[in-house]
């Protein structure tokens, strides 16, 4: 089994440094806006950017496990935080994460062009969520997203939400873990926030081995999911055609999985040629049309979207760009970078309330989504070159500036017009790149 390459320890496994007035408050994560921050006493010194720590589940647990793609903001003022304050007037204050501080629901959808869509589109699809150990606080918190955007509930009761185990159990479940009832917060938030009217499978693998994670998946499938969201990887192995064959190659479902956070590099299994490899950006408001902007997302030279050639998997027919001989990552994007990242509600392992997310973790539960807006794929379909037959189109929002590190084939790690590594084909615009 493989373990976790060796090129994301290092974007991974240290904090980024927070100014002096963040350290004061460490403990307390900057969020929201609203009468609290007037009522106040003096207001609190603000750090001038947004700081970060990758999520624990981005450090395997064990050897030979996979690793999660996601980081959450622990101080300053994200990008959409500088932008409300901007726009309300309000002094940010270090609180104490009582209030949502990322991109919400109405803002994905806006983005993305998914607003009527969302609104009417997902009854009866079932996107499943593959993930890691137990969250045993999974559906509350859940709730308590959904409740706050004032989406319908999705309850065990209601029939909109099922957790199990990879052996499709109830309650014989995996032990708990909290940094993947982090990940596994914010797949489920994603998810919810893209397609509201959407059933949710969460399928938690005993561990996270790709053996394990590559059976949930499986089972997900046999549960009847037609849209699987995967936000690991780790480096590639000579075994990757064996995984593809036992755990991917699944017809007529669309599978998507985060192509990597820590930069220019292949990882799998967004390597995988059955799937639709996931990469990011950072997301801001614009006075353009769309009313938004994109950029590949790059924090450092390790750290951001990932994006290349695969070493062992072959080139699906649908791709034909020349700079890989076998599989090229990523397929689209969407939105990763934590300074313009998401709201999530956790309250398993660390203080219970709102948090801003980012990584590729966040884009891959909201590419499922747009595929379940989308509706069904044919029984004979591979999702993944959906978006190929929409390329150039009005149907994707071309990604053409920003780089994820340094490579010798430019397209590969630079963005440009029409296809290149960091942002495949571009994010979503509206749902028709992703139908068949």
């Amino acid at each position: 089994m493989r373990s976790t390459p060796p090129n994301r320890r290092p974007a991974h496994s240290g904090w980024r440094r927070l100014s002096t007035a963040a350290v004061a408050t460490a403990a307390l994560l900057l969020t929201g806006f609203g009468a609290a921050a007037q009522a106040d006493a003096a207001p609190t010194a603000t750090p001038s950017k947004a700081t970060w720590t990758a999520t624990p589940c981005s450090t395997p647990r064990h050897q030979g496990e996979l690793a999660c793609d996601s980081f959450r903001v622990t101080g300053g003022l994200t990008a959409y935080q500088k932008q409300q304050a901007k726009r309300t007037g309000l002094t940010p204050k270090a609180a104490d994460a009582s209030t949502p501080s990322g991109y919400g629901p109405s803002d994905l959808q806006s983005a993305y062009g998914l607003t009527s869509a969302a609104a009417s589109n997902g009854s009866g699809e079932t996107i499943a969520i593959v993930d890691a150990y137990d969250d045993p606080n999974a559906e509350a918190d859940l709730a308590k997203y959904r409740s706050y955007y004032g989406l319908s509930a999705c309850t065990t009761a209601n029939g909109c939400f099922k957790k199990v185990s990879q052996t499709g159990s109830t309650t014989s479940l995996p032990s708990a873990d909290s940094g993947w009832a982090e990940e596994i917060s914010l797949d489920l938030d994603m998810a919810s926030a893209v397609c509201p009217n959407c059933n949710i499978l969460l399928v938690e693998a005993t561990s996270a081995t790709m053996a394990n994670l590559g059976t949930a998946v499986n089972r997900a499938v046999t549960l009847g999911a037609k849209y699987v969201s995967n936000s690991y990887g780790g480096s590639e192995s000579s075994s990757d055609s064996s995984y593809d064959s036992a755990y991917f190659n699944h017809p007529g479902v669309a599978i998507t999985v985060s192509a990597g956070d820590s930069g220019y590099g292949a990882e799998y299994p967004a390597a995988s040629k059955y799937v639709t490899s996931v990469g990011g950006t950072a997301l801001s408001t614009s006075s353009s049309s769309r009313g938004w902007t994109e950029t590949v997302w790059k924090t450092s030279s390790s750290e951001g979207t990932g994006s290349g050639c695969s070493s062992y998997d072959a080139k699906p027919s649908w791709q034909t760009d020349t700079g890989c001989t076998r599989r090229t990552i990523s397929d689209v994007a969407a939105v990763a970078d934590p300074a313009t990242g998401v709201s999530v509600y956790d309250s398993y392992g660390i203080t219970a309330g709102w948090y801003t997310f980012g990584g590729t973790s966040a884009s891959a539960p909201i590419i499922a989504g747009v595929y379940a807006l989308a509706g069904t794929p044919s029984s004979s379909s591979y999702p993944a070159s959906f978006p190929y037959a929409k390329a150039g189109t009005s149907a994707l929002n071309d990604v053409t500036s920003g780089n994820n590190g340094s490579c010798s084939t430019a397209y590969l790690c630079t963005a440009r017009s029409g296809y290149d590594g960091p942002t495949g084909w571009g994010t979503p615009e509206g749902v028709s790149a992703f139908t068949g």
